[in-house]
């Protein structure tokens, strides 16, 4: 990957690439970006969420003009296929290069947002672009509560123009995105002694695409909590199923990709289990075969744990899981082909205090929809008797199409590439809302080259896309007036 080019900006990469920085434990990547300020004698300042600013002074030429932030955040997500062996405290992502994309092997590859600030570093370090006076941004914890950003204090930047290099599609220019919201539910449940003469049974769903789910989930990908849940709701409505464990997704911004089920049924109804479960995998391998061609559904046998779940419990979280909506709620009217609210089924965890949690989020980019969904979220677990909370929640960034800085990206896309960039809002939710909020006469965009799977090991970042977004990110620079 070193040897790509423009080389820098790899070789930047490559750096971040080798730094443990999952979200919430930023700090060896918070001191290798002050090292670099230091290092080019750029003046360098950190707040008290940890949020980094390096600054530059303008090229020869261009003092004159409004100062430029260009802004990333420093964190990833970390997910990795359960047969990976990967620490993402210690370890450095292995990546790969596979014809046109940059990969990692069995782990997501952090391009979301280490490209982003690649970029900035690149800029931050060259001694022949031409560009405005800048203030480089780098947010911690973008993926897990927008931290950096919630945190950022009014005085912290002077800049009037933003650009956001936090998308993953080539040739677009997102001007707004939806807001977001967290919804958890809590259910507490009793520990009960194993009935006699019960088979037990490990139930699993692996090899789904996941995804991010503002910008993938309106690709009809399968949700491995749904999924699971489906085939034990149903064997729950033909026999005494009882359920020891149920181990669904991870991060609430990620569509569950796999989840397993521990769970116990008569012995006598052995034989019909496997049955249903070979008649349910005939099922979804025609409903979604297509979209997710990796997907695959085992039951093994397993050894009769000594106690389950009381079956009150099981019964409650079954039709509750089945009952929670996920996917796309409804579609924009004003800017086709954009999802206007969604909601996302996130994970499901059996904790040491005998209770489960279910994580989900919600997202809009109608303020009063964003609520409405996770209301209805709250609605379905309330009804099951779980305890129901609501994160804080964040603005979406509603779309400025007079913007003087989306003109002059427009013009500069035109005159690299001869074609006209698309102007998009995007249902995945950016930081700059928050930042709108605080600095409200901020003028943004938000570019970025093309990757797919973000948010999932099947992550990949287009070599020709980086270096084209590399030479518009520099003429939009020098084009400023």
């Amino acid at each position: 990957m070193k040897t790509l080019q423009p080389i820098a900006l790899w070789n930047y990469f490559h750096e971040i690439t080798q730094i443990p920085r999952p979200s919430k434990k930023e700090e060896r990547i918070i001191g290798y970006l002050k090292s670099f300020g230091e290092k080019n004698n750029l003046s360098t300042k950190t707040d008290t969420a940890g949020n980094v600013l390096i600054c530059k002074p303008a090229t020869a030429g261009y003092e004159n003009m409004k100062t430029i932030i260009l802004q990333a955040h420093i964190d990833m997500v970390c997910e990795k296929n359960s047969d990976v062996d990967f620490n993402f405290e210690t370890d450095a992502i292995q990546t790969y290069i596979e014809e046109d994309w940059v990969k990692a092997h069995g782990t997501t590859l952090g391009a979301d947002n280490g490209i982003g600030m690649s970029m900035m570093l690149t800029v931050l370090a060259s001694d022949n672009l031409q560009h405005p006076a800048l203030e480089c941004l780098f947010t911690v914890d973008e993926e897990t509560g927008l931290t950096g950003a919630f945190a950022l204090d009014k005085n912290f930047l002077s800049g009037e123009v933003l650009i956001n290099l936090d998308s993953e599609d080539d040739g677009e220019i997102f001007v707004g995105c939806a807001g977001g919201i967290d919804t958890t539910a809590t259910l507490s449940y009793q520990s009960e002694k194993t009935p006699d003469n019960y088979f037990a049974f490990n139930v699993s769903v692996k090899g789904l695409k996941g995804g991010h789910s503002g910008d993938d989930i309106n690709k009809g990908l399968g949700n491995a909590n749904k999924i699971l849940n489906r085939f034990l709701w149903t064997i729950n409505q033909q026999m005494d199923l009882r359920l020891c464990s149920f181990d669904g997704g991870n991060l609430r911004n990620a569509i569950a990709r796999e989840a397993v089920a521990l769970a116990c049924v008569p012995y006598s109804e052995k034989e019909r289990v496997r049955i249903l479960f070979n008649h349910f995998s005939i099922d979804l391998e025609n409903e979604m075969g297509s979209i997710e061609p990796k997907m695959r559904l085992d039951l093994e046998s397993e050894s009769l744990p000594a106690t389950v779940i009381d079956k009150k419990t099981s019964d409650i979280l079954f039709n509750a899981l089945y009952a929670c909506s996920h996917g796309v709620i409804a579609m924009s009217a004003d800017m086709p082909g954009l999802v206007e609210t969604s909601t996302n089924l996130a994970s499901v965890k059996m904790k040491d205090n005998q209770t489960i949690l279910i994580t989900t989020s919600q997202r809009s980019s109608v303020e009063s929809s964003k609520y409405d969904i996770a209301n209805q979220v709250e609605a379905v677990f309330a009804l099951s008797g779980a305890t129901v909370t609501h994160g804080d929640g964040y603005p979406g960034w509603k779309p400025n199409l007079n913007s003087a800085i989306l003109n002059v990206a427009k013009e500069s896309y035109v005159k690299l590439f001869k074609s006209e960039p698309k102007i998009r809002a995007i249902h995945a939710g950016l930081e700059c809302g928050l930042f709108l909020e605080k600095y409200p006469m901020l003028d943004m965009i938000s570019i970025g080259p093309q990757m797919y799977g973000v948010h999932s090991p099947d992550e990949r970042l287009s070599i020709t896309s980086t270096q084209n977004c590399w030479k518009w990110l520099v003429d939009i620079l020098s084009a400023i007036d």
